[in-house]
This record gives structure tokens, sequence and C-alpha cells, in this order.
């Protein structure tokens, strides 16, 4: 009888030591998987919760303040008495979150700076024709320039607003930028006037411009771009005539790596 009793005081004793080492093990562990701060950067809150930070790439470009790189194409349309004006062109964008997320009601959201370069730009305008215009109260018909335009293009101010977005997947933006274009032959496309004559539009330009767009995380630090912007271009009267695209609509869509 003593045998038993002191036997079942013995795993009674035991039992006790081995249960508050196993609870102190899981809490640990649970608050190891849990942990937010710094010492976990596996783990973000969003949307629901805690959850693995490679559910939500976009929440981690957003606790990181990542920098982002990728190249992008452009297709494009002028509005009104431009409409018959397209462009295409080609480049490079580099931008750096620069602030953490800023509270202000639906226009919660980070503040990103970028710039991008445009080694390939173009227009394409009517052909060179003829028009009628008034000369000295009578009317004549002149030469217009037009056809195809080269050139290159730089933005190096572009001021980017992130909304704070709960999707796991989608990044919305809004932005204003402004640039300057350099094009091999005077654009928009004027009165002919004979080589060496002062007259016409400039190959420089610039192209003040806003819009906005979308980064889809398909992977971690990986999205396709979609972005919609305005853009105005004009030569701030550094040629004689400054007729320039008062409007135009370009198409925007880019692959992004960020880090």
């Amino acid at each position: 009888m003593r045998i038993r009793i002191l036997t079942l005081t013995l795993l009674i004793v035991a039992g006790a030591a081995v249960l508050p080492a196993q609870n102190s093990g899981s809490s640990s562990s649970q608050s190891g998987g849990g942990q937010t701060g710094s010492g976990n950067l596996q783990t973000v809150i969003a949307g629901s919760g805690i959850h693995d930070i490679a559910d939500d790439p976009v929440a981690e470009v957003r606790n990181n303040r990542d920098w982002e790189l990728g190249p992008f194409g452009n297709w494009g349309t002028g509005v009104g008495n431009r409409d018959n004006y397209k462009f295409f062109f080609a480049g490079v964008q580099a931008g750096m979150v620069l602030t953490p997320v800023i509270h202000a009601g639906i226009f919660s959201g980070q503040f990103e700076y970028g710039v991008n370069v445009i080694p390939f730009w173009q227009a394409y305008t009517p052909p060179p024709h003829t028009e009628i215009y008034n000369c000295g109260g009578q009317s004549c018909e002149v030469p217009v320039g037009g056809g195809t335009f080269t050139g290159v293009s730089l933005t190096p101010v572009i001021f980017r607003w992130n909304f704070l977005t709960h999707s796991r997947r989608f990044q919305p933006w809004f932005q204003a930028a402004g640039g300057v274009i350099y094009t091999t032959h005077k654009f928009p496309p004027d009165v002919l006037v004979p080589h060496g004559t002062p007259g016409g539009t400039s190959v420089w330009n610039f192209s003040p411009q806003g819009g906005g767009g979308v980064h889809y995380f398909f992977r971690p630090r990986r999205s396709i771009d979609f972005a919609v912007n305005g853009v105005h271009i004009s030569s701030a009267s550094l040629g004689d005539r400054n007729p320039g695209v008062n409007a135009s609509i370009q198409i925007q869509v880019g692959y992004t790596i960020w880090r």
C-alpha cells in the first residue's frame, strides 16, 4: 500500500514538472509566430489579422518601404484637335517609398518619389501636307510638316501617392509628374520654313502630366503595373510658335522588381 502511494505521488510530481515546460514552449512558439515587430519580419498584420508575409506582398512592400525598378511600354493618343496624333514610347522607371503610412481617412497611404528615362519616344502625325493660311489678307496654301517624330524623354519628378489598401495583390496609386522631351525634328509639325530661317516650333518640349494606376503583385516583390496618364506637351514658347499638344491619353504597362 505504501509503495502504491509513493508511486502515485512520484507520478503527480513528474506530471506537474512536465506541464509547465510544455506550456512555456507552446507559449514561446505562439509568441514568435505572431510577433509583428522587428524581431520577426516573417509576419504582418493586415486584412483579417496576423498571417505569413509571403501571403501579403503588398503589406511586405508597405512595411519595408521598398524601392522599385522596372521597364514599361506606353501607347497614347491625342484628344481634341490632336486626335490624329498617336504615341509610343518605352523606358525604365525607378522609385522609392519615403514615408510610413500616413492616416488621412480614405486618403491614407504613403508618399513615393520616382523618375523615369525614355530612350525611345515616337509620335505619329499626319504626313506632310498643305494648309490654307491667311497670307497678308488673302488665303494661300503653305506646306506643313508631319510624319513620324523620334526622340528621348526624361521625367525627373514623379510624386506618387500609394493608397493604403487591405488587398494582398493590388496596390492602387495616383501621381503627378513633369518631364522634358527632345525630338530630332521640331515638334509638333508646323509650317515649313527655309533651312536656317527662324520659325516654327521647337525640338524641346515639356510634359506636365497626372494620372493613376495599380500594381498587381503576382508573387512577392514582383508586380505587373497598369496606368493611365493625361499628358500635356508644350515648348513653353521656346520656338516662334507653341501650338503644342494640349491633351493626350497615355496607357502604360510595366513590370516592377521591388527591393
